[in-house]
């Protein structure tokens, strides 16, 4: 019970006995003054009826006349004049007249007086007895007034007091709710701090609140930054900080084998001089700082692109994967303006053959070494050309790209036309045995064949023209519908460029209030980089669907992770780790440890982890070992 509740039952029993002590005294002391009082009426008009028809011919038309009128105006109960011997020579009685109180008042509380008697003389002989009684209806009528008003007068009381009271217990229970509210979202692993009341007591509880989280998430900011670091010193390049050669192969087979981008892209790769003739000439710190700058440049060359990543493959060989960029020129022509104008005016007097650059075009599932190998031609091609120059080769297999227009056309038809689809694949537990939730990938029929292209193929043009938001909500009434009909829970992804449709999320949410039965069925995630792009904006978004019940996720987690500090306040109910980070697991003992670590931070604070891209199940055993709770990927079935 609140206390709300119980401060209005204490005013109520406070006031019911003040109310029935009081009414008590009140009515039993005014019942007693109006006793004497019709008790003295009585005696008086008895003595001054009696002495007016002393002093009068004892006629009996007389007397009889004189009583009447006294009994006409004095509100009586009767009047009686016996002679002597006992015979009534005159009586008046009044009919019965309803007393002004209800009649278990009046059985209540009985008004008991003595009628009023004097003697009637004729000269000096007594003509009789005079006897009446004043009529007590008035009487219960004031005491029944006076009970009534008594009660409202504490009726009002009550309801006065227990308003200001509740409002005085608002006052104070309000930084109780707010610590309430603390504690309730720390169990929603949202960790957030609260301002301190002045209450002394409940100050000292905030503050120990506070203190908790601050530790909570110092402990998690502390295991995170050791987790970043030993992140770099395992996929870094010590010397220019790009990724290294296993993990950049890592995220190019991702990248050209997996669902997250388009099913063409650009590999670019970029050579300095042999590092040999490099050290001998500019001396080894030299050299070094040649090679930071390099990394610095093509780092750069990626950051507004959704993918594109550089790594030190060898020596003095660089490569940038561009899935973003399905134009092999456009690729190796930017990379080639952004060294030619940062990187050559400042080595350009050392080295003036500093770099040759090669870009070729690449297809969904295209093997890897053949990909390479293609990269490696089209670079000594390029070095053929002379100093600083660049070769592209574009695959003249590929189909055209579409133009914008018809895009926009062939989009806004596939989600009025209901030529949208989900595929699903199985989320299994961490040893393979029992289903979690299945994923709905999103896929587009563009003709009537049937032909189907991935997120991949056609949402990075749908954020360029802006139709991620009615695509997204289409993804969710898909999953929705299939909800409805079968058993078992579902993932779907929103776009990172509609967690910040602040529309979208009100329409999404709209929508999940229609389908209450389905929410806590519904797992929902973003992207790592669209969540930490637009974080602000996916924490509101995510606190609406938690409150709805859905559950909130983030995929392709990992990669920045350096921010991952932010995610205290989320209350997220699962990660889905990087695939770049899985694949080839066994023989990673460096991501071995990274991935141990991340899996016991989440755990820490109630998160489940799920590995993604998961392509042999032999790593099940090793995987689970890790922490992993959940996986997924081509080898899961």
């Amino acid at each position: 019970m609140s206390l709300i509740k119980q401060l209005w039952i204490a005013i109520i029993l406070v006031m019911s006995i003040a109310f029935g002590g009081s009414m008590v005294v009140s009515v039993l002391s005014a019942r007693h003054y109006l006793e004497q009082q019709l008790q003295v009426k009585n005696i008086d008009n008895a003595t001054a009826l009696a002495l007016s028809l002393t002093q009068l011919e004892k006629d009996e038309v007389m007397v009889g006349l004189l009583v009447s009128a006294q009994f006409d105006v004095g509100h009586y109960r009767f009047i009686r004049i016996v002679s002597p011997d006992g015979q009534t020579l005159v009586e008046r009685v009044a009919a019965n007249l309803k007393p002004g109180a209800p009649d278990w008042f009046v059985k209540l509380i009985p008004i008991r007086t003595t009628p009023g008697q004097a003697l009637v003389q004729d000269g000096w002989n007594q003509y009789g007895t005079l006897t009446l009684a004043s009529h007590d209806s008035y009487a219960y009528q004031s005491l029944w007034d006076g009970t009534l008003e008594l009660l409202l007068w504490f009726v009002i009381g009550a309801a006065v007091t227990g308003m200001v009271g509740t409002l005085l217990i608002r006052s104070i229970t309000r930084p109780l709710g707010e610590v309430v509210g603390q504690a309730q979202a720390i169990a929603e692993r949202r960790f957030l701090t609260i301002p301190e009341p002045r209450t002394p007591e409940l100050r000292s509880v905030a503050h120990a609140m506070n203190e908790m989280v601050g530790r909570l998430k110092a402990m998690f900011n502390d295991e995170a930054a050791r987790l970043e670091t030993l992140r770099k010193k395992v996929n870094r390049d010590a010397v220019t900080g790009l990724s290294s050669r296993e993990y950049f192969l890592s995220h190019l087979r991702e990248a050209v084998q997996g669902d997250q981008f388009g099913s063409v892209g650009t590999l670019v790769l970029v050579r300095l001089p042999d590092l040999n003739d490099l050290n001998a000439q500019l001396g080894r710190q030299q050299t070094d700082a040649l090679l930071k700058d390099v990394g610095s440049e093509l780092h750069q060359s990626g950051a507004d692109r959704i993918g594109q990543r550089a790594g030190r493959l060898k020596g003095a060989e660089f490569a940038i994967v561009c899935p973003s960029l399905a134009s092999a020129t456009e690729a190796a022509h930017d990379i080639h303006e952004r060294l030619t104008q940062n990187l050559l005016p400042k080595w350009r007097d050392q080295v003036p053959d500093l770099f040759h650059i090669s870009a070729v075009r690449y297809h969904h599932d295209q093997n890897i070494s053949e990909l390479l190998a293609r990269a490696d031609e089209t670079l000594a091609q390029a070095a053929s050309q002379g100093p600083n120059s660049w070769h592209a080769v574009e695959d003249s297999t590929a189909k055209a790209a579409l133009p914008a227009e018809q895009w926009r056309a062939l989009l806004t038809e596939a989600v009025a036309g209901g030529r949208l689809a989900l595929s699903f694949y199985p989320v299994m537990s961490g040893d393979g045995t029992n289903p979690l939730h299945q994923e709905g990938m999103l896929r587009l029929q563009v003709d009537a064949a049937g032909t189907l292209l991935s997120a991949g193929d056609f949402m990075p043009m749908a954020a360029q023209l802006n139709l991620t938001a009615p695509i997204d909500l289409g993804v969710v009434k898909l999953a929705i519908e299939h909800l409805r009909s079968t058993a078992g829970d579902i993932a779907v992804n929103l776009s990172a460029a509609t967690v910040a449709n602040f529309s979208f999320r009100n329409e999404l949410t709209q929508l999940l209030k229609t389908y209450p039965e389905v929410c806590k069925r519904l797992l929902i995630e973003v992207p790592e980089y669209g969540v930490f792009k637009q974080f602000d904006a996916f924490r509101d978004l995510a606190h609406k669907l938690k409150q709805l019940g859905c559950r909130v996720g983030v995929e392709y987690f990992g990669q920045s992770f350096a921010e991952s500090g932010k995610l205290a306040d989320l209350g997220l109910d699962y990660i889905k780790v990087h695939p770049s980070y899985i694949r080839d697991i066994a023989s990673n003992e460096g991501n071995q440890e990274f991935l141990k670590g991340l899996c016991k931070v989440a755990h820490a604070i109630g998160i489940t982890v799920v590995a993604q891209g998961v392509e042999n199940q032999a790593d099940l055993p090793l995987l689970a070992a890790l922490g992993f709770d959940g996986v997924t990927g081509p080898g899961i079935k």
